[in-house]
């Protein structure tokens, strides 16, 4: 009868000469003059594979924070009653080569968003110099629509449903014409935060304010 153990200790016979055989083909291949650029074009084709896909995991990344900006953007345009128009030709307030042109009184409806004013029983244009601030009150008999243009302006508008700050901003590109609307009883400001240009408006009140009544509050955010 067979040693159990005996069995055990013997190794397979066919199983090292393959690791041999392998292991001297590796050190022959090593040996010889084309093995320096073979192994380094593996070494330049593996970095280059991990960069790639390092890369379009980074793009996919940075497309996916892209998409959730422009919802919120959007999100927020549509909650500050603003739309925001290319001033470049062609767009949809740019119809030549002329420039852009609108007509305050139905420019909110038209742009689709309410609280715009209905009529222009008021008119004021005026401009807003770099660092500047524009408004900041709140007015409780009329709406009223801005025209805005010129610089990098960020809009604010009143919104008691944002939570812990009670407004929505919307920031303006200084080559973007805008329609804005706040609507009677929600207060509203204009601030330039452009370092050089200056931001111009026009806003169209429906019914004629006297500012030395109590039907506007002013100075509403402190922050401003």
């Amino acid at each position: 009868m067979a040693n159990p153990s005996r069995r055990n200790s013997i190794s397979n016979p066919t199983s090292e000469n393959h690791n041999q055989t392998l292991h001297q083909s590796v050190a022959i291949f090593l040996k010889r003059p084309q093995a320096f650029p073979c192994l380094l074009s593996v070494f330049v084709l593996l970095t280059w594979l991990s960069l790639r896909f390092q890369h379009l995991s980074s793009s996919q990344i940075q497309q996916q924070q892209q998409q959730w900006m422009k919802k919120d953007e959007s999100d927020n345009m549509k909650t500050a009653n603003i739309v925001r128009f290319s001033s470049e030709f062609p767009s949809l307030v740019v119809k030549d080569k002329r420039g852009w042109l609108l007509n305050p009184v139905s420019a909110t409806s038209d742009a689709g968003i309410s609280g715009g004013a209905q009529s222009c029983e008021s008119v004021h244009v005026g401009e807003i110099r770099p660092g500047g601030v524009r408004a900041n009150h709140r007015h409780h008999t009329c709406n009223e629509t801005f025209i805005i243009w010129g610089a990098k302006t960020k809009f604010r508008l009143e919104d008691s449903h944002v939570a812990g700050k009670g407004y929505i901003e919307v920031m303006i590109g200084a080559e973007e014409v805008a329609v804005a609307a706040s609507p009677s009883g929600m207060a509203h400001a204009l601030v330039n935060v452009d370092h050089t240009r200056t931001t111009f408006f026009l806003g169209c009140q429906d019914n004629i304010i006297n500012y030395n009544s109590s039907t506007t509050d002013f100075n509403v955010w402190k922050d401003l």
